[in-house]
């Protein structure tokens, strides 16, 4: 068995592109419920995650910074992503990976992205496929 058993490909999933505004994460997130979301390059190299966590803490630090603690929308219109977000956050995997790695990976996270030889994102395994495998697999070992 390889990751690819597990895959949502790409062409299935959500994903922000690294070069829109917070206000369009913020969008995104909120329209599909979302609580986090890999982001990739408009080259298709995975970048990050973004997670609502994020989006919360800058919208928070930015009121705090303002004399009548207020975030103006305009300001969201103008703030790129990447100037809110960890690039290390929620590293990704590579379909060559052992699948029992997975599940190390997903006690820390919803969704472990998945990552092609030249880190092109080719989709994401879900911690719930990897539980529901374990759960009704008879034979316990990947």
């Amino acid at each position: 068995m390889n990751i690819a058993f597990f895959l949502h490909p790409k062409g299935t999933v959500d994903y922000l592109y690294d070069d829109i505004t917070v206000r369009q994460a913020i969008e995104k997130l909120r329209v599909n419920g979302y609580t986090a979301i890999p982001v990739i390059s408009r080259d298709g190299v995975y970048v990050t995650t973004i997670a609502h966590g994020d989006l919360l803490w800058y919208l928070w630090n930015s009121a705090e910074n303002t004399e009548d603690r207020s975030i103006r929308i305009r300001e969201l219109e103008k703030t790129p992503i990447m100037s809110i977000v960890r690039k290390d956050k929620n590293p990704p995997c590579f379909i060559t990976d052992k699948p029992e790695d997975l599940v190390f990976r997903a006690m820390e996270q919803n969704f472990i992205p998945v990552v092609d030889d030249t880190k092109c994102f080719i989709g994401i395994v879900t911690r719930r496929d990897i539980l529901k495998y374990l759960a009704t697999s008879t034979d316990k070992n990947f």
